[in-house]
């Protein structure tokens, strides 16, 4: 346990260190040192015209597969958390701003800006393995109890934008990173009224972000409680 708990950390400075890389690198570099799968998905989306959900939990190098997607013409709108030190995360945005990408704090104005981008037929990415103002869906996530944001769901049934989930994983090789695009997620509704439909596919989203972490456990960036039973959960 120790040990796969320092993997992780390791993990994470290997994140922090590649973000502060990132805007050095050339086109190429970032080229070469990515690789895709079901990227398809992607492309395949946007061509409804619907714009399209990336569901990401907090896994392996996530900023350098933005910054490929942005190299490839895409305009990618992310939805971050503010985090302490301000300074810190106005270092962040402005990376990913620089990258290409824009940048929503979350809060009141947030959905506002993604609808946006969704209706330009943009892709929105969504860090979405942690229900951070616990207001969120109850699903079974690796077998306990607890609660995912609901907005991946909601806006993938009111708008008809795919929602692919999507891990980004560290390879062996230097610089090298692989990312897994799975195929959208079923939103067709049911007929049991938009509260059951997205408690249902929020429940889909985490069977797919178990599948994604399950791939690379040490490369899961979660650190803070995530289930009732976490010390610290209620606090």
């Amino acid at each position: 346990m120790r040990l796969a708990t320092q993997t992780a950390f390791d993990s994470y400075a290997k994140y922090y260190m590649e973000s502060f890389r990132l805007p050095t690198l050339s086109k190429r570099t970032v080229e070469r040192g990515f690789s895709t799968e079901g990227y398809e998905h992607i492309t395949t989306a946007l061509q409804a015209g619907n714009g399209v959900i990336l569901a990401l939990p907090h896994l392996g190098g996530w900023e350098w597969a933005g910054r490929w997607m942005t190299d490839q013409g895409h305009k990618l709108t992310v939805v971050v958390e503010p985090i302490d030190p301000p300074e810190l995360f106005e270092w962040f945005t402005e990376l990913r701003r620089d990258l290409g990408m824009t940048v929503v704090p979350l809060g009141p104005g947030a959905a506002r800006a993604v609808l946006k981008a969704l209706n330009a037929n943009e892709v929105v990415c969504l860090l979405c393995d942690r229900d951070i103002e616990r207001t969120g869906v109850d699903v079974e996530f690796f077998g306990e109890r607890t609660t995912l944001p609901a907005g991946p769901a909601t806006l993938g049934l009111r708008t008809g934008a795919a929602i692919l989930p999507t891990g980004v994983y560290f390879t062996q090789r230097y610089n090298g990173h692989h990312a897994i695009v799975r195929p959208p997620l079923p939103l067709h509704r049911l007929g049991g009224g938009l509260r059951d439909d997205v408690a249902r596919v929020t429940q889909l989203l985490a069977h797919e972000l178990e599948f994604l972490i399950r791939r690379a456990p040490e490369q899961w960036h979660l650190f803070q409680p995530n289930w009732p039973s976490d010390p610290g959960y209620t606090d």
